[in-house]
């Protein structure tokens, strides 16, 4: 039979998937390495979608998304985020991920390199090596408060560099880039001429530090931003999200669009515009349950004795398990799973900075949230 293209096997498999499928063959798991919301679906998101599917709407829509759900979302970027666009640039995608692989097909070309976190999100490594690019990994270290590291970035730059990836809150880490910092990344972008994709999908999850979006500092227009609604509005399943580009290549994304997915499904677009319009009181209710849950488990981490990143943003708990782990976390995390029944991330699946460390959902019902770290081995008492 005919081979694959070579690059395919390149593109990393999924550590964080690897977890959930072994865990889906298990009886009395507890779930906390991925990130889906605990929260019900506000009632009048998805009384939009059973109405659009009872008036029949079924039938293609524009590639860019329909007219509502991108003027709503032009009104929610200038209220929310101080980025003032055009309908034009906002593009609806299916979730957040075909978003971040949109962007990065713009952008990226054979052999181009690619700055990503490390510790960062699964895919972004998985898109650039679909892509045939190269990822070129930037560490958030402890000793850098997990926050960039400029001198290392301008080590790293090429004159094959062509897009920084940015994303606060961070996924896996909770981190939240402050205003100077977001700053200082622009202006390393400018210095290099290179694009910047910032991934704002945690926008809403915020614990003492205020989300600032990077578009909203750009000058030049260089920065590509994605959203999502599945975490804010607990619609992981419905499958929508947004590009927001640059002004000017409408009739560039009109093309990718359609060669990728034409559009998306109309009636998950009616609950998004529901969302984004509607009582935002689910929103405010969910960031209070991960919080109050976010309080609870740093006790208890605190009781026990184990090291941790206290986030300031996302859901997630960033967990040092090194003492634990034998230098091979992704290992001790499948037989974690199989001798103690609990489900959590290995940090290796974000990036070799994430060795030693796991990454916990706070998206959980407290309970077995707090029961799911009481099972965490504890370090040694002289440690």
């Amino acid at each position: 039979m005919p081979e694959l293209a070579p690059h395919i096997a390149s593109v990393p498999p999924s550590g964080i998937r690897h977890i959930l499928e072994l865990s889906f063959a298990l009886d009395d798991v507890l779930s906390l390495s991925v990130g889906e919301p605990d929260v019900p679906v506000a009632p009048h998101i998805t009384r939009a979608a059973i109405e659009a599917w009872e008036r029949n709407e079924t039938d293609y829509g524009p590639n860019g998304g329909i007219a509502p759900l991108r003027a709503a979302i032009v009104d929610k970027l200038k209220r929310d985020n101080a980025v003032s666009v055009d309908t034009e640039q906002v593009w609806v995608t299916v979730g957040a991920t075909q978003a971040l692989y949109q962007a990065m097909t713009l952008t990226l070309a054979a052999g181009d390199e690619v700055l990503i976190p490390d510790p960062g999100y699964t895919t972004f490594s998985m898109n650039a090596r679909m892509l045939q690019a190269v990822p070129t990994y930037y560490s958030l270290r402890p000793e850098n408060g997990f926050l960039p590291d400029l001198a290392e970035l301008h080590r790293l730059v090429s004159p094959r560099t062509r897009v920084l990836i940015v994303n606060s809150p961070s996924n896996p880490l909770g981190t939240v880039f402050p205003r100077p910092v977001l700053e200082q990344l622009l202006e390393f972008a400018r210095e290099h001429d290179l694009w910047v994709l910032s991934d704002e999908v945690y926008e809403y999850f915020t614990y003492g530090e205020p989300h600032v979006s990077m578009a909203s500092l750009d000058t030049d227009d260089r920065v590509f931003s994605v959203f999502s609604l599945s975490k804010t509005y607990a619609l992981t399943g419905a499958r929508v999200g947004y590009l927001v580009t640059p002004p000017g290549l409408a009739p560039t994304m009109r093309t990718v669009q359609e060669a990728a997915i034409s559009c998306v499904s109309t009636p998950e677009q009616h609950a998004a515009v529901a969302a984004l319009i509607g009582s935002q009181d689910c929103v405010e209710d969910a960031r209070l349950h991960y919080g109050d849950n976010l309080r609870q488990a740093l006790a208890l981490l605190d009781e026990r004795g184990l090291r941790y990143l206290e986030p300031r943003g996302a859901f997630y708990l960033w967990i040092d398990l090194s003492h634990a782990a034998g230098g091979d976390v992704a290992d001790w995390a499948e037989r974690f799973l199989l001798t103690d029944r609990v489900a959590v991330a290995p940090g290796r699946a974000f990036g070799r900075t994430g060795e030693g460390w796991i990454r916990v959902s706070l998206a959980s019902d407290l309970a077995q949230l707090l029961e799911g770290l009481r099972r965490l081995p504890a370090p040694p008492a002289d440690a």
